[in-house]
């Protein structure tokens, strides 16, 4: 009895987590559903394309960063296995190009300094205050987590085909729609002047100005210069951002699929052996 009520007590307490969830992404049940993208990481066996991540940090530096931070991220982590590939020179020289606020001192001061690889991206700003003073009351959000931590509600039966397919890019689909969805506000709309329209974004009314236009951010390796290329490799790079180690976690989930399938046929021919002259 005590079991019994246990499990109804966790099933209650998983459709109302699963309620609640689906009421926070749901908000606006009028904004359109992000198109899906392929991704190279996505699926079991995906993985991180090395040249758009590179691509998508230097959109970031150039564009994202003058608002947004990235303060879980460490420098050092750019040169890991699965990452933009960069050397430790090029991770010293990098980190190096950002002041860290440090301290105390031997005179009980906080002071400035390069940075080094250990040390995290900085703060943008000093606190969430000075931040909305600068954007209108606007927070710009840190990116550090985003790719995971938006979404958008696929409802049923979709999520199952979902759940089979383990498609995991709901959040990626979501941050590419938002930066190509600026549009003219529809007729009969009004907007502030520190308002804009996103066709993607719940209300449709966003404080963030478009970030991207065609050509601002110059590629060397002849990649397309366009919003959708710029929005594409940046969301890549904030996916990586967000689950670094991606690559290794996909490897050992693979790995453990291959022992799991091993294990379980010795087991069968085993019990089988066992209990073969049982009778």
């Amino acid at each position: 009895m005590m079991k019994t009520n246990t499990l109804l007590a966790l099933g209650l307490a998983s459709a109302i987590s699963f309620g609640a969830t689906s009421v926070a992404v749901a908000a606006d049940a009028h904004a359109p559903q992000p198109p899906r993208l392929k991704w190279s990481f996505a699926g079991p066996f995906g993985h991180y394309d090395k040249q758009q991540i590179q691509r998508g940090f230097k959109v970031y530096r150039e564009v994202c960063q003058a608002c947004h931070s990235l303060k879980l991220v460490a420098f050092r982590t750019l040169g890991q296995s699965g990452a933009l590939g960069f050397s430790e020179g090029q991770i010293k020289t990098l980190a190096a190009e950002y002041q860290i606020t440090d301290g105390p001192n031997d005179r009980g001061e906080m002071f400035q300094r390069p940075g080094r690889p250990s040390d995290y991206f900085p703060q943008i700003f000093a606190n969430e205050q000075a931040a909305r003073a600068t954007h209108n009351g606007a927070l710009p959000v840190d990116l550090s987590v985003i790719a995971k931590a938006r979404t958008y509600e696929v409802g049923f039966p979709g999520f199952l085909f979902d759940i089979v397919r383990q498609y995991q890019e709901n959040g990626v689909d979501y941050l590419h729609a938002l930066l190509t969805g600026y549009e003219n506000a529809p007729a009969g709309e009004t907007l502030t002047p520190t308002q804009f329209w996103n066709k993607y974004y719940p209300g449709h009314k966003i404080a963030m100005r478009p970030p991207l236009e065609d050509k601002r951010v110059e590629y060397t390796d002849g990649a397309p210069q366009t919003v959708d290329q710029y929005s594409r490799d940046v969301t890549a790079f904030l996916m990586w951002a967000a689950e670094p180690h991606l690559e290794a976690r996909k490897r050992m989930g693979f790995q453990v699929m291959i022992f799991l399938i091993v294990f379980a046929g010795l087991a069968y021919f085993t019990k089988k052996k066992v209990w073969a002259n049982a009778h």
